[in-house]
């Protein structure tokens, strides 16, 4: 076994492996860029190394100085992680030929399976089930018409190299072909460096099954198992699971072989993950491996009680893999969500900024949390905005949703937004508890997983009530103590012959709320929208507020921070903001219809359009690449451009102005 490691990645898969390595006695090296200098995987490893800027090409990309890294520290192999190189075959043999041990699959393998076309064919070679169409070298648009025409429509145009939903455009119609090749053309080649595809028959209402594969160089090969990650957003996962709900046991053994005979196809080693796409009679048929660990890799973790890891090392370091397949076995239920800072409200906007509270559940044997940041910490434009995995562990499915969803009851975000409120309605959504989500499915359906228009009254003045008490508290202890008896330095809303009425303003997803209310120390009447309701024995302490709402009690979670106030009745969640501060210019909307902004930090990408060149409303101008997404940003109306006050290439901060429209 090594006695010292470097992990060429960063976030929660560096804290994730330095934790096994740690348990194993392995002594662990972190690098980290300019942006990371205080990252917890910095933090946390024995000792950590910078290797470059803020821009992943300037830094984890840098595979010379990462083997620089390894060899002056005296680390004996490098585990990459998931993302960044963790796919490059040929970091991979530089690692090899450096003296060094490639925590994963050699070079020759992920060459095998790093062109999606080369696979498939490969894979067809194998006997393993593939999907009709198309994956020559011939990519002149006007053949790849021909060819998408021959296999029929629906159909997929999927980025050759590369994976994580980049570069895949879903076509209906042989009008929509061209257009919808030239943009999968241009992600793949930004993302990727190649902007070759292929195409496919797109299966309509889709399961998205993958198998974990580990195999070992003494010829060995097994699975560990399914997991489900068809709750998916624009080809992201947003939930897995392990056993799949839908895979009957003959599937699951017909599936398995097949798995291990894809990693014997390519004398694969070390872990990776099959992926299936399965239709709605069972049928199967591949898609692609990962050759590497897995975002999901803990719901496998947590249903056979391995830790991958640890295999990933012992593999690496020529052991024999620790189990045959009839040795593998299965127990409970585990599913893992994303927390993300991004906006859903915005079109899951990613999100940038300091993490000013960060509450998660206390780990457990039911509830696992896996995270690169904690309170205090910032999250930076130039990396994936995801905050924590969230994982639970059950007996049967229905108690592990149940699990799921207290575990997220105490979750708090304050600084970016961020996806929990989404991801609680997700998790209670009839195609998650029934287990019939296809990977379309929230696509076509998205404003169903999205909070009513209307807040819940009772939620409303729930939060008004803590804001209440919350005045009184800090009121009270910044009055005058010189006579801390007297009613006369008391700020908790008494009045002498009056009810002391107070106004609370409220602001809500852009919306403005007011309640009037009098009453003080948890004994209030509170008007909203002309209804007077009664509060009496309201208190809030510990993350918790009860209070009698016109004679029925009620227990909350609650917390406030700042101006804000949280608080959630174990099914939804509602968020005000005090709304004291400065409000935002009414003119300001109106001067926003000549101007296009940057809604957040970013690169620019693409600039579509000159001055003095005639918009429609709604057509690109410019395009912004930020957190591993392109943003196309639109003229918010018929128009002219004045002026383009960005270029290809340049960073730009959120709110900055990159385009004018003539007035």
């Amino acid at each position: 076994m090594f006695s010292k490691i470097l992990i060429a990645n960063r976030g929660e898969i560096a804290c994730r492996v330095i934790r096994t390595a740690r348990r194993l006695g392995i002594h662990t090296v972190a690098v980290y860029s300019e942006a990371d200098a205080d990252a917890q995987h910095a933090r946390l490893a024995d000792e950590a190394h910078p290797i470059g800027g803020p821009r992943p090409q300037d830094s984890y990309l840098r595979g010379e100085a990462i083997i620089a890294v390894a060899k002056a520290s005296g680390a004996q192999a490098i585990h990459p992680g998931y993302g960044f190189l963790s796919e490059n075959a040929d970091f991979a043999d530089a690692v090899a030929a450096a003296g060094l041990v490639f925590i994963g699959p050699p070079g020759h393998s992920m060459r095998k399976m790093g062109s999606k076309a080369g696979a498939k064919d490969l894979m067809a070679a194998a006997g393993v089930p593939v999907v009709p169409g198309y994956t020559g070298t011939d990519q002149d648009p006007a053949h790849l018409q021909q060819e998408a025409d021959r296999i029929g429509y629906p159909l997929m145009i999927k980025a050759a190299f590369g994976g994580g939903g980049k570069g895949m455009r879903i076509v209906r119609g042989r009008d929509e072909f061209l257009a919808h090749l030239e943009s999968c053309q241009r992600e793949s080649k930004n993302a990727f460096g190649r902007d070759r595809v292929l195409l496919e028959r797109y299966v309509e209402h889709p399961r998205h099954i993958e198998f974990q594969i580990f195999a070992d160089a003494h010829g060995h090969a097994i699975h560990l198992g399914e997991r489900e990650c068809s709750a998916q957003r624009r080809y992201q996962k947003v939930l897995e699971e392990s056993p799949s709900a839908f895979v009957t046991p003959d599937l699951r053994a017909r599936m398995g072989a097949a798995a291990v005979l894809a990693a014997r196809a390519i004398d694969y080693q070390n872990a990776g993950t099959v992926e299936f796409i399965v239709g709605a009679g069972g049928d199967f048929h591949f898609m692609e491996i990962n050759t590497r660990l897995q975002v999901e890799h803990p719901v496998t973790e947590e249903v056979t009680g391995l830790d991958l890891v640890e295999w990933q090392l012992r593999v690496a370091a020529g052991e024999p893999l620790p189990l045959a397949q009839e040795q593998i076995v299965q127990r409970g239920h585990a599913i893992e969500v994303r927390l993300y800072a991004e906006d859903p409200d915005a079109g899951f906007l990613p999100g940038s900024g300091t993490l000013e509270t960060l509450q998660l559940p206390p780990p457990s044997r039911q509830v696992r949390i896996e995270s690169g940041v904690i309170e205090g910490d910032t999250v930076t434009i130039f990396y994936d905005p995801m905050i924590a995995k969230l994982v639970v562990w059950d007996e049967d499915r229905p108690r592990a949703l149940a699990r799921l969803r207290g575990a997220l009851s105490q979750c708090r975000v304050q600084g970016p937004k961020s996806n929990i409120a989404f991801l609680e309605r997700l998790v209670r959504h009839p195609a998650i508890v029934e287990a019939t989500i296809d990977t379309g499915y929230l696509d076509r359906h998205l404003d169903e997983f999205f909070a009513p228009a209307e807040d819940d009254p009772s939620l409303l003045l729930a939060a008004a009530t803590v804001a209440l008490l919350q005045q009184e508290a800090e009121a009270n202890a910044a009055a005058n103590t010189r006579d801390p008896g007297s009613p006369w330095h008391a700020r908790d809303g008494w009045r002498l012959g009056a009810p002391g009425a107070r106004r609370l303003d409220f602001e809500h997803d852009a919306r403005e709320i007011t309640l009037e209310a009098t009453g003080n120390a948890g004994d209030y009447a509170i008007t909203l929208e002309g209804t007077r309701h009664t509060i009496a024995g309201a208190r809030f302490a510990e993350g918790a507020a009860s209070l009698r709402t016109d004679g029925q009690m009620r227990r909350f979670h609650a917390a406030a921070f700042g101006p804000f106030i949280d608080v959630h009745d174990g099914e939804r969640r509602l968020r005000l903001r005090s709304a004291d501060g400065p409000r935002r210019n009414a003119g300001s909307a109106a001067s926003d219809e000549h101007r296009i902004r940057a809604p957040m930090p970013g690169r620019v990408v693409v600039v579509k359009a000159s001055p003095g060149a005639a918009l429609h409303a709604g057509d690109v101008v410019l395009v912004l690449e930020a957190m591993k997404m392109e943003l196309a940003l639109k003229a918010p109306r018929d128009g002219v451009i004045a002026e383009i006050r960005a270029q290809p290439g340049e960073f730009v901060e959120a709110d900055a102005i990159l385009a004018t429209l003539e007035q």
